[in-house]
């Protein structure tokens, strides 16, 4: 069977392709109360859903899913290993920035636009192989423990939107965990990793 690839290979040019190129270089800015809005939304969406699957039986959070993929509790191990890197990170960006009061468009770089599609449900469903650092360690942890580790990191994450609120989200050189040579903007950070849970939260559900 064939391997999917990694999210490295993901940015060679045969992925890469010059329509994708060419409509991520037009990234139109975007009303920053609005944008900030739907994040918002999004994260709201997902603390809801985690706290139902509180509800669950070990048993069921642990069950790898019908079609061999990962359980529910892999799933959000696997973005808590994200969250660990990526919130301290933001944390620490947005507090060096200067407060601001006009509402500042917020403008995507293309490369942080590119990431953020790759791992949109809506709009890839293409897999990836995750990197060695991110791999579910889930054997032998509680999962209820999990998923309650999981709120805790979105709740930070709803304080740090609300620091973006006063804050230059067009600024800042956050290094990506894979590729810490490449850095994105506090903006573009923000929305890969609520984008990047999106994607693991539908797989989840997928295993319910």
């Amino acid at each position: 069977m064939e391997k999917p690839p990694n999210f490295v290979s993901s940015l060679t040019t045969t992925t890469m392709t010059k329509q994708t190129v060419s409509s991520l270089l037009h990234v139109k800015p975007a009303d920053k109360t609005q944008w900030l809005a739907l994040l918002e939304q999004q994260v709201e969406y997902h603390i809801q859903e985690a706290l139902q699957l509180q509800n669950m039986d070990e048993s069921v959070l642990s069950q790898p899913s019908a079609t061999g993929g990962w359980s529910i509790a892999q799933n959000l191990s696997h973005l808590i290993s994200y969250g660990s890197y990526y919130l301290p990170r933001l944390k620490v960006a947005l507090e060096k920035q200067p407060r601001i009061s006009v509402n500042q468009p917020v403008v995507s770089s293309w490369i942080g636009a590119y990431f953020s599609r790759l791992m949109d449900p809506k709009t890839s469903r293409k897999k990836f192989k995750a990197a060695k650092q991110h791999q579910p360690t889930s054997d032998g942890e509680n999962p209820r423990m999990i998923v309650a580790e999981f709120i805790d990191q979105q709740e930070e994450l709803l304080r740090l939107l609300r620091l973006a609120g006063k804050a230059d989200v067009n600024t800042g050189r956050i290094p990506t965990s894979i590729m810490p040579w490449l850095r994105l903007n506090i903006g573009d950070t923000l929305q890969f990793v609520i984008t990047h849970n999106e994607r693991h939260i539908v797989q989840a559900k997928r295993s319910v």
